[in-house]
């Protein structure tokens, strides 16, 4: 793991000044921390996941949207069971998977 790399993460998280970076940044900045500390920063990479899977940007894009929700699955249920996050973040990556694939079906 690249030490300046998880460095300029953690100063642009702190500089973020807000509770969850959303966002492009916030995908870098929590998947890359999260290899770090997984327990620390998984829930809000999972809850970054599955905003970014409803953006504009990826809104019509089926295959992508459902790469950032498996994501999002994976990296929730990688969480610790005494994780306090851990069941919150799970549940709305499932329900936005399950709404995805019922989409898909119609």
């Amino acid at each position: 793991m690249d030490q300046d790399m998880v460095l300029r993460a953690r100063v642009k998280l702190l500089g973020a000044n807000r509770r969850v970076v959303r966002g492009v940044e916030g995908l870098w900045i929590y998947r890359l921390l999260t290899q770090v500390e997984p327990e620390v920063y998984g829930s809000k990479l999972a809850y970054v996941l599955v905003e970014a899977s409803a953006s504009p940007l990826v809104r019509e894009l089926p295959g992508q949207r459902l790469a950032l929700l498996d994501e999002a699955v994976a990296v929730a249920t990688a969480l610790s069971a005494a994780n306090p996050y851990r069941a919150k973040v799970l549940a709305r990556a499932l329900a936005a998977r399950r709404e995805l694939d019922g989409r898909q079906a119609t």
